[in-house]
């Protein structure tokens, strides 16, 4: 059974126990939190697919830890013009455990 749900401007497909890293949520660490926002969900029954949402679709995760990705270094170089510009970022994110898939 998986499911596809929609977080910070984002879709991943996820199954019961996956661990993965999502767009930063407002909530503390081991706390519960429901994604309403289900576009697939797909079982031993068959397939429901949303239009957008799937009614009474939710999945339930529990926050395991917040940090930040590895850095991406952003190198603007043009040649022959003395012309060179760095620029590193490191985006943060949630740790999120699936714990259920209901709908």
């Amino acid at each position: 059974m998986y499911a596809v749900i929609q977080t910070g401007g984002k879709q991943y497909r996820v199954k019961e126990g996956e661990t993965l890293k999502v767009e930063t949520l407002v909530a503390e660490a081991g706390q519960q939190i429901e994604f309403d926002k289900v576009l697939l969900i797909q079982s031993d029954s068959g397939v429901k697919v949303g239009q957008p949402f799937v009614a009474g679709g939710k999945v339930t995760a529990t926050i395991k830890s917040h940090g930040r990705h590895k850095k991406v270094n952003i190198i603007k170089f043009r040649r022959r013009k003395h012309h060179m510009k760095r620029q590193g970022h490191r985006q943060n994110y949630t740790e999120i455990q699936i714990t259920g898939i209901s709908g």
